[in-house]
């Protein structure tokens, strides 16, 4: 789409002064980084404890996402749930987002059809994702799906390819000075971001859309249970 490749990007609706996830969630639901604000009902933002431990990075909402203003409360939401459950990582202490901020779809019929997020769209959401971090201190970034390492690690990252693998962040990051500094306080002061990690694994939304979802499921649940060890080292 023509319309897309001179997408404004969000960086000039991303308040300076802000200093909390609350104040960038608020500032959000005016962004007009990308059109895709014109179809959705409403930006999702991350929800989830500042403080939390591991920050799980997805696509973009979907159609009951879209509709509630949450991220992850579809049917790919609850098998998140489940997998992190089963791989013992403690539900309290996750912070959850997307890399793209308003639902991409096309109608057919009364059906709103998922469509993936073009470069343009992940491009233009990038800076929600790096203020987002700007105020979080994961000691574990966890990337599910394609859209989501784009975003984070770059086009040439390959999910199929190092699923499962720890790697270190910010160091890992396409453009690591984006994350790389943190403010510390409401004076402008800042420092170093505290060293963490990234494992990349396939997108809950991929086990419901496999021929075989028990063994999808099951490899979901592997690479969880990696970074739960790496919590727990």
């Amino acid at each position: 789409m023509a319309e897309t490749e001179t997408a404004p990007g969000a960086q000039q609706f991303i308040p300076p002064q802000a200093d909390t996830i609350d104040q960038l969630r608020a500032a959000a639901t005016g962004c007009r980084g990308c059109e895709l604000y014109r179809d959705a009902s409403q930006t999702v933002f991350g929800r989830g404890d500042e403080s939390a431990r591991v920050v799980f990075v997805g696509e973009q909402p979907g159609d009951l996402e879209d509709q509630k203003g949450l991220p992850f409360v579809g049917p790919a939401g609850r098998v998140l749930r489940r997998a992190v459950d089963d791989a013992g990582i403690d539900p309290g202490h996750i912070y959850l987002t997307n890399a793209v901020k308003h639902f991409r779809f096309e109608l057919r019929g009364k059906r709103r059809i998922h469509q993936t997020p073009d470069r343009v769209h992940i491009t233009a959401c990038r800076p929600w994702l790096v203020a987002e971090f700007a105020r979080l201190r994961p000691d574990l970034v966890v990337v599910l799906g394609a859209t989501a390492a784009k975003a984070l690690l770059g086009p040439s990252f390959r999910v199929t390819r190092q699923r499962g693998e720890l790697m270190p962040w910010p160091a890992a990051a396409q453009r690591p000075e984006d994350f790389a500094r943190v403010p510390v306080d409401d004076t402008g002061k800042v420092a170093d971001a505290p060293p963490a990690r990234l494992l990349a694994t396939i997108h809950p939304s991929a086990v419901l859309r496999a021929d075989n979802q028990d063994v999808a499921y099951d490899g979901l649940v592997a690479d969880l249970k990696v970074a739960a060890r790496a919590l727990a080292a």
